[in-house]
């Protein structure tokens, strides 16, 4: 019996070390699997087979194809065990949207408060470079929301809470699905995706202002707004008009 890695084992553990550190972050592609293959001098099957776990994780996108967004592409960086657990849970019943979109609520219009309110402020650094790549770059639609997804997973980690931070990166396969649903449904999707970029600059720039209120409610009106222009069904109840997290009722409650 042998305790050494399996050959994509190698190809996982060189990827995440290179997320991890930093040389790899969301918005950035990684080298083909011929590069992969000859860098780690191991067989295309395992780099296929270490990319297939780094989807299944929710850290890559992949698509076919030529062009920008063919290949693989970064879109989160590794959680804990936690957020885990959670996607399993995710993968094996799914959640309805309209529980997603009341906890999204209840979170994120919470941590938007609290990082506006804190003192001293959080640096919000990764949340920033995220939207310099996004609005710099040309991503298909996919790769957009799955990016736009991480962009609400820093806030969370910003916020030092680390189980709100692993809830949302537990959640983030539901959050991509509907969004990527509802998607289908808008009639601009060039439009939205600018609207979405404006909206995100000024969750950003309420929280560095210092102002709690307009934080809660921007990003209240972000999340409730997409949800309602893509017509999804089963729309939840989401309150007009946003308050602290005692005074929302959890989904089911």
């Amino acid at each position: 019996m042998t305790n050494e890695p399996r050959a994509w084992q190698v190809v996982l553990e060189s990827i995440e070390r290179e997320l991890l550190d930093g040389r790899l972050r969301p918005g950035d592609h990684l080298p083909g699997e011929r590069a992969l293959s000859t860098e780690l001098g191991v067989g295309r099957s395992s780099v296929r087979e270490a990319l297939r776990v780094l989807e299944v994780l929710g850290l890559i996108r992949t698509a076919t194809g030529s062009g920008p967004n063919a290949g693989a592409i970064i879109v989160a960086l590794p959680g804990g065990g936690m957020s885990a657990l959670m996607r399993l849970q995710v993968a094996a019943t799914g959640f309805a949207v309209a529980d997603i979109v009341k906890t999204r609520l209840v979170l994120e219009t919470a941590v938007a408060a609290d990082l506006a309110e804190a003192s001293p402020r959080p640096r919000l650094t990764a949340s920033a470079d995220l939207l310099d790549v996004m609005e710099s770059r040309t991503f298909g639609e996919a790769e957009f929301l799955a990016l736009d997804a991480q962009f609400h997973l820093t806030l969370a980690e910003a916020s030092g809470n680390q189980v709100i931070a692993a809830t949302m990166a537990g959640l983030r396969s539901s959050i991509e699905n509907y969004v990527r649903q509802g998607a289908a449904s808008l009639p601009s999707w060039t439009d939205t995706s600018t609207r979405l970029m404006r909206e995100h600059r000024d969750i950003l720039a309420a929280i560095e202002s210092g102002d709690a209120a307009s934080a809660r409610a921007t990003v209240h009106a972000h999340i409730s707004g997409y949800y309602a222009e893509t017509q999804l069904p089963t729309s939840p109840q989401v309150p007009e008009t946003p308050r602290r997290v005692a005074d929302v009722a959890l989904p089911g409650a």
